[in-house]
């Protein structure tokens, strides 16, 4: 077995979410799932079959955001995996349940904007993905001033309010 590291390449401010499913009809069904939670949402979906055909199955709403989901789904290649791109301006927060929802959806590795390296394991028969790193490590704990700054933000975007 050998464990390969794949950087993932994307604009710096778009979100992905990176999963595993067990069924091609993935792709139909978090197309759905997405188009009925935020109408308009701009998207690229790309799922690396595991038997039969072994082809990357894809679909989406903008032509960027594919090219950047089968060129990321080809470098990862792990069966059954599924890596969505979300155009600027659209965010897991608000679709995370939706595709989680979606009864072939057996895992959810990262949803982030933050740079991302998938660990990959790779045998004879394949190649599986064992984790993500998602963003750099921590660099201290909040005081006051961080808690205050983590709020604040929480309620300029309207998740919080009070």
């Amino acid at each position: 077995m050998e464990i390969k590291v794949v950087q993932i390449e994307k604009p710096e401010a778009n979100n992905f979410i990176l999963g595993q499913s067990h069924f091609i009809k993935t792709v139909e069904d978090i197309h759905e799932a997405l188009v009925n939670t935020v109408p308009g949402i701009l998207f690229g979906l790309a799922f690396c079959e595991a038997s039969g055909d072994r082809l990357i199955r894809w679909t989406g709403t903008d032509h960027e955001m594919i090219a950047y989901a089968i060129k990321n789904a080809q470098a990862i290649s792990a069966g059954h995996s599924f890596i969505l791109f979300l155009g600027e301006g659209f965010f897991p927060i608000n679709i995370l349940n939706a595709v989680r929802n979606v009864p072939e959806v057996v895992r959810i590795f990262c949803a982030t904007a933050n740079p991302t390296q998938v660990l990959i394991a790779e045998t004879e028969q394949g190649r599986g993905i064992l984790g993500v790193v998602d963003g750099f490590t921590s660099l201290g704990v909040e005081d006051d001033e961080g808690i205050a700054w983590r709020k604040g933000l929480l309620r300029k975007f309207g998740y919080k309010f009070a």
